[in-house]
């Protein structure tokens, strides 16, 4: 069931919200936070009922763990719960990963295991791993356990994320005020749940097939310098649109529950630097990282040269946590060469005097850009099927092939395409989020600081009707098999 289907839009989310709020006037909270749990599990389970009994089965074993942990404060259980956690991590998206590593540098035959990955099972084994190490730190007290459950399992953030703090939720399923309907909550819930439907199903599908095209041609015939960087920036645009469609949805449909999720998605591509870039892209996958790995390696307490390799090493396993694959493993490691780059250069700059916190209006767009070319060189190696792929891609983009003959002649016979990913890329740089469209509400955790652009009902509300019908007759249109969000393969 995706956020972009119509049964999650027209048939779960009205039931679950209906249940909620009637549950929580008539009944009681306790009733209304049981309900949006066991539905939360029932959207889980709607994937492949079979993988029920694992989230099941993570939640009450970390729960047990944490409560003893909170009360004992024992690293032993500490390490337990990690090793357990991680244990069902390696085993579900690593084992035939390590065997295929080990059958390629051993020259051995090792047979393939048969392991379906559960859905986003990266995603709540971090979120718990973190609560874990909080418990055993003192930062929380004993959850009660349904509080646990939807700290968890709640849906709009259990597929993709944000992978939350236990204190940024379940303090709010704890507020009486969450149970009150208010309907200019809805208004804004709904407003923004449309911009990601929005953003994933015309802007990010829409734009795919130009990418598949490239991408899926790459080793047979290589590309050249037009469709090559048509390609992938195309790519580019497709994740991201598609990931902050899904970022959008997520906030927008646990503001309709009075619930705010911290913010994980702020404009990346208008980043100045790659350090810039990380602190706007998976902004709480960054925090984890840097919290939970980074810090714990020393981070920048020892030196520099023990700075870059703690970067490193993080971005390497931070790509490794995207997948089960080198292409992610190489992708982690360019980004952590790109910020230990950056932080070298930042220290230059610093020992010349040169003052890094008042750019000039030319030096911004600059940065931006160079940032930006970064980047999307970057993501050829996440996107490519394989290393040949890759460096079809690369070649194609560093004029290796020339102009090139390609398989789809359309980068090359029409300007369309590009008049395409121009208007794209005027949106990444040149509109504004939809954190600051709704600064005046709030939807989010600890927004950034952003110039307020007023929501008005009185006019947004046709527009935001109008382009629902749109996005709506193009999801009916495509059927039920429509292009997942890419991050629910991680």
């Amino acid at each position: 069931m995706l956020f972009s289907s119509t049964e999650f839009l027209f048939a779960f989310l009205p039931a679950a919200l209906a249940g909620f709020y009637l549950a929580g006037r008539l009944v009681g909270p306790r009733i209304a936070l049981i309900w949006l749990a066991a539905a939360s599990l029932f959207f889980y389970g709607y994937w492949n009922p079979a993988f029920l009994p694992l989230i099941a089965g993570s939640i009450i074993c970390n729960y047990a763990m944490g409560r003893a942990i909170v009360a004992n404060r024992s690293k032993k259980l500490l390490i337990t719960g990690i090793v357990f956690n991680l244990g069902l991590l390696s085993y579900f998206k690593y084992a035939n990963f390590l065997i295929g590593t080990v059958n390629t540098l051993a020259d051995a035959t090792v047979p393939m295991q048969s392991i379906v990955l559960p859905l986003a099972i990266s995603f709540f084994t971090f979120q718990q791993i973190a609560f874990l190490a909080d418990a055993y730190q003192g930062r929380t007290k004993d959850p009660d356990f349904v509080h646990y459950c939807l700290f968890v399992s709640f849906f709009p953030q259990l597929i993709a994320g944000p992978i939350v703090h236990h204190s940024e939720t379940i303090p709010q399923f704890q507020r009486s005020e969450t149970f009150h309907i208010d309907w200019t909550r809805l208004a804004v819930g709904l407003t923004i749940i449309v911009i990601g439907l929005y953003k994933k199903v015309i802007l990010a599908d829409g734009i795919a097939a130009h990418a598949d095209r490239v991408f899926n041609n790459a080793v047979t015939s290589a590309p050249g310098i037009i469709e090559a960087w048509g390609g992938a920036l195309a790519y580019s645009f497709q994740i991201y649109f598609d990931f902050s469609g899904y970022s959008d949805m997520a906030i927008g449909a646990a503001f309709l529950f009075g619930i705010r999720l911290p913010v994980n998605f702020n404009s990346p591509y208008k980043a100045v630097n790659i350090i810039d870039f990380w602190r706007r892209w998976h902004i709480t996958l960054s925090r984890f990282i840097r919290d939970y790995l980074y810090y714990p390696l020393g981070g920048n307490r020892k030196g520099p040269n023990r700075r870059y390799a703690n970067l490193m090493t993080a971005m390497l396993l931070g790509g490794l946590w995207h997948g089960a694959a080198w292409n992610f493993v190489f992708w982690g490691g360019l980004h952590g060469f790109f910020l230990a780059i950056n932080h070298l250069w930042h220290a230059i700059r610093r020992r010349m005097g040169l003052n890094l916190s008042a750019p000039t209006p030319v030096g911004t767009w600059v940065a931006r850009l160079i940032t930006f070319i970064a980047v999307v060189i970057a993501w050829v190696f996440f996107r490519a099927d394989s290393w040949e792929a890759a460096m079809s891609i690369l070649g194609g983009m560093a004029y290796f092939n020339g102009i090139g003959e390609t398989v789809d002649f359309a980068w090359r016979a029409s300007g369309s395409e590009f008049a395409w990913l121009g208007i794209l890329l005027a949106i990444v740089w040149l509109a504004p989020n939809s954190q600051e469209l709704m600064a005046d509400y709030e939807p989010v955790l600890d927004a950034p600081q952003a110039v307020s652009i007023p929501y008005r009902a009185a006019w947004m509300t046709p527009a935001v009707i109008v382009t629902a019908v749109i996005v709506s007759l193009v999801m009916i249109a495509r059927g039920p098999d429509g292009p997942r969000f890419i991050y629910m393969i991680f």
